[in-house]
């Protein structure tokens, strides 16, 4: 299964795919990454002050990949196998090369994630950003740079995939707001390619 047409996955900013992960195979993974991840509090740098990130996070990949965002520098973790199948089955779909990801933990519906894009410069000019969604159903926001007006939101629910294509970082802002309805965890996993490494 492939997200994007053969001929033009540039011609697309984003594709989501619901039902990526069987509900069993999303429940194992889901089970095996709140176990074998080591995760850690993160801390940004925002308006010249240092604030506790509104999540918890882990950074793995290939010993060179080092990423720098928000001010600070993070080596990544070795991958461990319940990652490197993830990452093989993304690739597949995909029909592009990961060699890192970020996990992010929101424990509940008040962790969070400010509006951003993934455009720091290790990434590349046009990165490609797949990313998997474990336990709680999210709400998942985009914002045109070129018209803040318009925003789009996605569902992402356990065992989905979205792939964020070459021009999406380059024309939208993205964010996963708060939600006071939501009570249980969530692990997103998102795939990169370091374009140094």
């Amino acid at each position: 299964m492939k997200l994007f047409a053969d001929e033009a996955i540039s011609a697309v900013d984003w594709a989501l795919s619901p039902g990526f992960l069987t509900p069993g195979a999303a429940d194992r993974l889901f089970d095996a990454l709140m176990a074998e991840t080591p995760w850690r509090e993160d801390r940004l740098r925002l308006g010249g002050r240092e604030v506790v990130a509104p999540r918890r996070v882990s950074w793995h990949g290939d010993p060179h990949c080092a990423y720098r965002y928000s001010g600070a520098r993070h080596d990544p973790a070795p991958w461990f196998p319940s990652l490197t199948g993830l990452r093989d089955a993304v690739q597949k779909a995909s029909d592009h090369r990961f060699n890192c990801v970020l996990l992010n933990l929101y424990r509940n519906g008040q962790d969070s994630m400010g509006w951003h894009s993934d455009d720091e410069p290790e990434l590349g000019r046009n990165p490609v950003v797949a990313s998997v969604s474990l336990g709680a159903e999210r709400r998942f926001r985009l914002r045109s740079k070129a018209d803040p007006g318009h925003t789009e939101t996605l569902l992402l629910d356990h065992g989905s995939l979205l792939i964020m294509g070459p021009e999406c970082q380059n024309r939208w802002r993205h964010c996963m707001p708060k939600s006071a309805a939501v009570a249980s965890p969530r692990v997103n996993a998102t795939f990169r390619w370091i374009a140094d490494a």
